[in-house]
């Protein structure tokens, strides 16, 4: 009985929609309705910049591109891991069966959120190395930019 109810909450803790996701920021969607917090990954705020040799760009609206494609037609779902300060659902997120933050991490348009979670440190390393996304350029981690907001 107990194994049955085990897997009764996986199940029901299992989000799965096409219709229903919406990119909130670059580590947060809209499923059904409840703002799912990527597990493990931190990307950078919507109104943040970072610098290239181009020069300033918006990457924060970068990452939040990057998140669209990869769910463009894809199914998306959920499992959830807890809650934030913010109650948000913190979530492992697939579309179509990928890893949504180890995708966000290895394109280098999120960072391995080592605070909570070691996950993606190999996908950082990888994005890093090949100087992809934000590692193209100069950039200040988003816990830290957010914390120079806070106090400034």
């Amino acid at each position: 009985m107990r194994r049955l109810l085990c897997l009764l909450l996986a199940l029901m803790a299992a989000i799965a929609t096409r219709a229903e996701t919406r990119v909130i920021d670059g580590d947060t969607l809209r499923v059904d309705g409840v703002d799912m917090r990527l597990w493990g990954i931190d990307a950078p705020e919507r109104r943040q910049t970072c610098r290239n040799e181009g020069g300033d760009y918006a990457c924060g609206e970068r990452a939040v591109d990057y998140l669209l494609g990869l769910l463009a037609g894809h199914a998306v779902s959920c499992e959830p891991r807890g809650h934030d300060r913010y109650r948000r659902t913190i979530a492992l997120c697939r579309a179509d069966g990928r890893d949504l933050g180890a995708d966000m991490v290895q394109s280098g348009w999120a960072l391995a959120y080592v605070r909570y979670s070691a996950d993606y440190l190999g996908e950082e390393k990888q994005a890093r190395d090949a100087r992809r996304g934000l590692w193209a350029g100069s950039f200040v981690a988003p816990w830290e930019w957010r914390a120079a907001r806070r106090r400034g």
